[in-house]
């Protein structure tokens, strides 16, 4: 008797991480192949007003939240975590779209 619980437990406890790691990949931008779950945020930095992703053109939203971090005193918004890849290799190349926003 206390095998068949213990194996039911098991089971219970196997199908539930399933379920969670279904729901997290369902959440997962086909595109970059990661969730945007990390979102930092500074009160101090410039906010970024451009709609679309600097790195991908992506429109902001459509795959979930925006990812957003600060860089140098500037927040910057991508489509998804995936795109900060890209940025941190060349941010100089993304910053004049994302401060031109500021200009319209």
């Amino acid at each position: 008797m206390k095998k068949t619980i213990l194996t039911a437990a098991v089971a219970i406890g196997a199908a539930i991480l399933t379920i969670k790691v279904t729901a997290a990949e369902c959440a997962m931008p086909s595109c970059c192949g990661g969730a945007q779950t990390e979102t930092v945020a500074d009160a101090q930095a410039k906010p970024d007003l451009l709609t679309t992703c600097p790195v991908s053109g992506e429109k902001l939203g459509e795959m979930g939240k925006p990812f957003t971090f600060v860089f140098k005193d500037q927040e910057v918004k991508l489509c998804c975590k995936g795109c900060k890849k890209d940025f941190d290799k060349n941010p100089e190349k993304y910053l004049p779209k994302i401060r031109a926003a500021d200009k319209q």
